[in-house]
């Protein structure tokens, strides 16, 4: 059995050390909150090093991510209610469709959304159908974000950008699936975005 020595007290911390030491661990602890968890995991970046590295984007599409979970949950909710205020829904956005011979469809929705709002419009097509779009932005830019989802696919990059007023081009189908556009108004003022898409889609639709 080995008797230990007992440490001197002149080589134990002294308070101050660890006050110090305490100090040090707060505002390490404090910046890896601010640059790092908060544009990760939320999309807030006061400081502006989450966008440097890309990390306000990953917390930008989580918090979407999340925003359509609540929408999903929200209509399953509603989903007993006979009927919807066709006024109160073309404050919101507006929609015009129009069927050709082919079988393929064209729309034109528009949306307004404030400062800081963000909206979903997807269509639902099968596996490598393509869906010419074009999009612009009235009064301002937004951040976008174009995606896709299916049952045991929840998130399915196509392209994303930011300060953007407008993109256009044509939305092949990774799958069978919903497909479609993520903005969000970075503006300082109100924004009016309008999509215009055509072809052989079965629905279009606003998620959020």
């Amino acid at each position: 059995m080995f008797n230990s020595q007992r440490p001197s007290t002149d080589d134990l911390p002294t308070s101050r050390q660890l006050l110090r030491a305490t100090g040090i661990a707060a505002i390490t602890a404090g910046a890896i909150l601010v640059a790092v968890v908060w544009p990760s995991e939320y999309g807030i970046d006061p400081t502006g090093a989450g966008r440097v590295f890309g990390l306000t984007e990953m917390g930008e599409i989580k918090q979407q991510l999340a925003l359509e979970a609540a929408a999903d949950t929200a209509s399953a909710q509603t989903a007993a209610i006979p009927a919807v205020n066709p006024q109160m829904a073309a404050s919101e956005s507006a929609s015009t469709s129009e069927m050709q011979s082919d079988g393929a469809r064209s729309d034109v929705t528009t949306i307004e959304l404030a400062p800081g709002e963000g909206a979903e419009i997807k269509v639902v097509m099968a596996k490598d159908v393509g869906v010419a779009y074009d999009w612009s932005v009235s009064g301002g830019t937004v951040n976008y974000d174009t995606h896709a989802d299916a049952p045991g696919i929840p998130y399915h990059a196509y392209d994303k950008g930011t300060g953007s007023a407008g993109e256009s081009g044509t939305l092949v189908a990774a799958f069978d699936g919903s497909h479609g556009w993520f903005w969000r108004n970075r503006s300082g003022g109100p924004v009016t975005i309008t999509l215009r898409t055509e072809g052989s889609y079965t629905e279009i639709k606003r998620v959020v």
